[in-house]
């Protein structure tokens, strides 16, 4: 069932990403072939951020193609998937505003980004994607009992 709002999904939304945090992302690789790892973003309304190395195979995989497709998935059987347009942001002031809002965010969401990147908001391998998506679908175990269609909102 389409719906016409973010709004009308937000709460079942980051209620399922804030306590799924990881979750599986897709890339497509520079021969077409699909690559999956698992990642930790975190969300501010229908818009994502994900803290990761700058310099890996996304790096080169977004370059050609830069759309993503995640997959959330926990053992009640709500998923979340999120297909979006991926891109680099390197701008200082968000870098760290991402950086500060990863450590003030309660766990499992949140962790202190210091544990991976040791030289800070400065570190060079510290890159942050910005997550635009363009669907997001919720569905569910209960959706299969109840024949009820998953929820589908599109920007």
């Amino acid at each position: 069932m389409d719906v016409a709002s973010f709004d009308e999904i937000a709460a079942d939304f980051h209620s399922r990403v804030a306590r799924i945090a990881w979750c599986s992302v897709a890339t497509v690789d520079r021969q077409g072939r699909p690559r999956q790892r698992i990642l930790h973003p975190i969300w501010e309304g229908p818009l994502g951020w994900i803290a990761t190395n700058r310099h890996s195979h996304k790096e080169k995989h977004l370059a050609a193609n830069p759309y993503v497709s995640l997959s959330y998935w926990d053992p009640q059987h709500q998923q979340a998937y999120v297909d979006a347009k991926a891109e680099w942001c390197d701008d200082p002031a968000e870098k760290k505003r991402i950086w500060e809002l990863y450590k003030s965010t309660p766990p499992p969401l949140g962790y202190d980004p210091q544990m991976i990147w040791q030289g800070g908001v400065e570190d060079p391998t510290y890159g942050l994607l910005k997550l635009t998506p363009w669907r997001i679908e919720l569905y569910g175990l209960s959706n299969v009992m109840t024949q009820e269609p998953a929820k589908i909102w599109r920007a």
